[in-house]
């Protein structure tokens, strides 16, 4: 079940002087575009896209911020529907989620395609939202069928009819081909599900690597991916970008402590931390530059993480200006693993953990401006 518009949709319903207007919502011009409704798509305005491209293209669009406490409580609530037919849910995001409805018939008293029918109407009674859905034998194809007729779609695709569903289609429906990808096939000449099933097997794997096997399997509508209810999180990360393009090191170095501390809070609240730490900046033309570098133990502290992101930046930091700054980390293991080795090189890092864990306890009692770094002021 893939959401139409999710964000747009959930401002229009909370604002009905919105209702068939152009909606994007995102940040300033400097930003990008998080959703944009299907009267704004119409004009070409698509997700990712920078703003003011967005803008120029539909130069009468109501740019709206996102609150992202109102979609996760959206969110919620379409979660606790999907409950009501399936354990076995998948979320792909706020308004995506794989389910699993095998064996769910007899308990209903009805099939899938009924019981998703009523999902979407009860979306749209008790919650005025609308969503697409994709039913199939597995989660390539149901992929697929969701983005066959949206918004308001409802598709599917039968065993017995996946390969001449496929036969003619594009290889970009492929779910996870990028633009990278996409050349690579074009090269050798695959555009369609049918060049690619003319592959064999090893000929895929000595072209493609790992991905030709994949691709083989996809070409014939095979994906044995179970839905996975807990698919544990793969990293934790913090982006901003700038309302102007800049170099100056006191602005970057201020924005970078606090992703380091946003990236640490949410590491902390969910019991986990990353052995990897990544750097991530986009120069004035749109050129990405990312570092990343290992450590010796697995860190959830906004101390370690912040100090290693400023290592990496000393790296990369005279070739901006910089129009966006990021940071994170991945490779996550449970805390209990986290933080355990001295640092014989910073005899002091402990006794910053120490503070550290101070100050968290300070701004879980009198809330999170308790207590501020000086460089966060920056």
């Amino acid at each position: 079940m893939d959401c139409d518009a999710f964000y747009a949709s959930v401002e229009k319903r909370d604002n009905p002087d919105l209702e068939g207007k152009p909606v994007i919502i995102g940040g300033g011009r400097r930003g990008v575009v998080s959703t944009a409704c299907y009267v704004a798509r119409i004009r070409g305005v698509r997700s990712a896209m920078p703003m003011f491209q967005a803008l120029k293209l539909c130069p009468d669009a109501i740019i709206v911020k996102p609150r992202m406490a109102a979609y996760v409580e959206a969110s919620r609530a379409i979660r606790a529907m999907m409950e009501d037919l399936t354990p076995a849910i998948q979320p792909l995001s706020l308004d995506e989620a794989f389910m699993d409805l095998g064996g769910t018939q007899r308990l209903h008293g009805a099939p899938p395609a009924v019981m998703l029918a009523r999902l979407i109407q009860r979306m749209r009674t008790e919650l005025g939202l609308t969503g697409s859905i994709g039913l199939s034998h597995n989660k390539f194809l149901a992929k697929i069928a969701s983005d066959l007729d949206k918004p308001h779609g409802f598709s599917v695709i039968g065993k017995a009819e996946t390969e001449s569903f496929l036969h003619d289609k594009p290889v970009r429906l492929i779910w996870g081909v990028g633009h990278a990808a996409q050349a690579s096939l074009d090269k050798a000449g695959i555009r369609s599900f049918a060049d690619l099933k003319r592959w064999d097997q090893q000929d895929l794997l000595a072209r493609f690597g790992a991905m030709g096997d994949r691709l083989w399997h996809l070409a014939r509508g095979i994906d044995a991916r179970r839905v996975t209810a807990h698919e544990p999180m793969k990293s934790i990360s913090n982006e901003t970008t700038f309302n102007d393009d800049t170099a100056d090191p006191d602005i970057l170095d201020g924005h970078l402590w606090r992703m380091a501390e946003k990236v640490a809070d949410r590491a902390k609240a969910k019991d986990l931390a990353g052995r990897v730490v990544t750097l991530k900046l986009k120069r004035a033309n749109h050129t990405t530059l990312t570092r990343r570098l290992s450590l010796h133990s697995p860190t959830q502290m906004a101390d370690t993480i912040y100090r290693t992101a400023r290592a990496l930046f000393e790296q990369v930091g005279n070739e901006g200006p910089y129009r966006l700054l990021g940071c994170g980390i991945s490779d996550l293991v449970n805390a209990d693993r986290a933080d355990t080795e001295g640092d014989l090189l910073d005899p002091d890092k402990a006794k910053r953990s120490q503070a550290e864990r101070a100050t968290d306890q300070i701004r879980s009692r009198f809330g999170p401006d308790a207590i501020v770094k000086g460089r966060a002021l920056r």
